[in-house]
This record gives structure tokens, sequence and C-alpha cells, in this order.
């Protein structure tokens, strides 16, 4: 009896293909715990900045929510989603067949550098190969163990093809449950805040963080409230230490801010895991 029958269907421990630095999967327990604690169970969960959206696609996944609304304004990061969505077949097929060298590495470098010369398989493709293959997957670092491939890890260190063709075969059977958007978030924001059911978590993690400060973040947390709003939360800079106000319509439990960058514990809300 083979490995696959005694063990019965294959399962996904890992939900993103892509290894996305500052990626938040750690608190995926932690959004869980907000959605059961919140009766939010069964609805829609929103990020407008996706990068590898691994909290999304582990909610998905592990029947959290109905649905993941996905968005990304970068040209890049989109058309890696949308090749695994709606080009499949042909993506899995450049993940198998492109070789794993530094040849290679260069050939998806230019096409990474020249995103209006490619359609979105081939850029969502270079996106990939970059991420897999660069440095703590830094779309503009440097390749695993160098040019000269003299380093303790090779270019192949996190590249493992097998994996990484299952993930991507498992997110696109769900994509009837997967909303794919390229918009700035304000944008997103505008447009859907109005449309999207009550029972609905909206994820913000501005990008531009810097020192307790986002232009980017300021401006959404102001215009939130003159919205209609799901329920939501903020967690810019990944930093779960700090205190803040409250502000806007927040999940109970949880403190927010436009000038601060965490969540904690406060009252008898779900504690950081």
């Amino acid at each position: 009896m083979t490995q696959s029958l005694r063990d019965g269907p294959r399962r996904l421990f890992h939900f993103t293909p892509l290894r996305y630095p500052g990626g938040k999967a750690k608190l995926a327990a932690y959004v869980k715990e907000i959605i059961c604690t919140n009766k939010l169970c069964d609805g829609e969960y929103v990020e407008p900045y996706a990068g590898g959206a691994a909290i999304a696609l582990e909610l998905l996944f592990q029947e959290y929510v109905s649905q993941i609304r996905i968005n990304d304004v970068s040209r890049h990061v989109y058309a890696f989603w949308k090749s695994v969505l709606d080009d499949t077949e042909e993506l899995c097929r450049l993940v198998k067949n492109t070789r794993l060298s530094v040849p290679s590495w260069d050939r998806q470098k230019r096409i990474f550098a020249n995103p209006a010369d490619h359609d979105d398989t081939q850029l969502g493709f270079a996106t990939f190969f970059l991420n897999r293959t660069n440095r703590s997957g830094i779309l503009n670092g440097g390749i695993i163990g160098g040019r000269d491939q003299a380093g303790e890890w090779k270019i192949d260190a996190r590249y493992n093809v097998p994996e990484l063709i299952f993930r991507i075969e498992s997110i696109a059977k769900m994509k009837s449950r997967i909303r794919l958007t390229r918009c700035d978030a304000i944008s997103f924001l505008r447009r859907g805040l109005p449309q999207w059911p009550k029972k609905t978590l909206l994820y913000l993690d501005p990008p531009y963080y810097n020192q307790g400060t986002t232009t980017t973040g300021l401006r959404i947390m102001r215009r939130l409230p003159r919205l209609w709003p799901p329920r939501w939360m903020v967690i810019p800079g990944l930093c779960l230490t700090t205190t803040f106000a409250k502000f806007g319509n927040c999940i109970p439990g949880i403190a927010a801010s436009s000038t601060t960058s965490a969540i904690q514990r406060v009252n008898n809300g779900p504690g950081e895991r």
C-alpha cells in the first residue's frame, strides 16, 4: 500500500506558495481567535495589502471564512495571483520545467524588471521564481548561494517543485471563493466598504510603516470612520506590545490608533498567540 493510500488525501500545511518578507502567517492563530470570539465565522476576510496572503489562505482552507478578497497594487504580486487562479496549468508547467540555474535567474530578473513587455503569467512566474530563489524571498535581493553558488545553500534550497505545485493547484481549486483585485488601498476600501457584508473582517497592514507613522496608513485610518466599515483591525509593523486608544469600529477587545503600531489584548478581547 502506498503512503498516500495509507495516510489518505494529501493535506496542505503551508498555504501560500510565496515566501514573504515580514509575512504574517504566524498571526493566523490570533486572527482565528478574533473571528471565533466576534462571531465572524463563515463571513468574509479582506486584505487591501495581500502580499503572500498567508493568513487569508489559511482561513479559507480551514473554513473559518466563506470568501477572501485579496488586493495588491503591485502588478508583480497581482500577476502572480492572477496566474495562480486563471492560468494554473501554464504556471505549474513553468514551475516544473524552468531550470534552477543562475542563467535562468538572470532571465527571470530581466522579465521582472520589464513588466510592460510581458503578460501576467510570465511576470507572475518571474515574481514567484525570484521570491523562491532570492535570500529571504526579497524580490530585489541576491540569489541564494551567490552567483558562483559557493554558499552552503544553493539556488534550489527553497524550491520544492512538487510541494509548490500542490499549493498552487490547491489554491486554484478554491478560485470561486477568492476575489482578486489590483487597486490602491484607499480606492479599494472606498469601493468595497459600502458593499461588503457586515460579517467581514478587514485586515489593514500598510507597508510604508516608519517609526510609528505611515502616510498611507494615516489616510486610510482617517477615512474609515466616514465610510460604513465592517469589523476591522489594524496591525502595521507587526509589533504586538503597544497599547493604543480606541479608534473607529474596532473589533471588541481590539484597540487601534492612527499613529501607533500594534494590537494587544485589552478588556476581555483575545490575546496574542
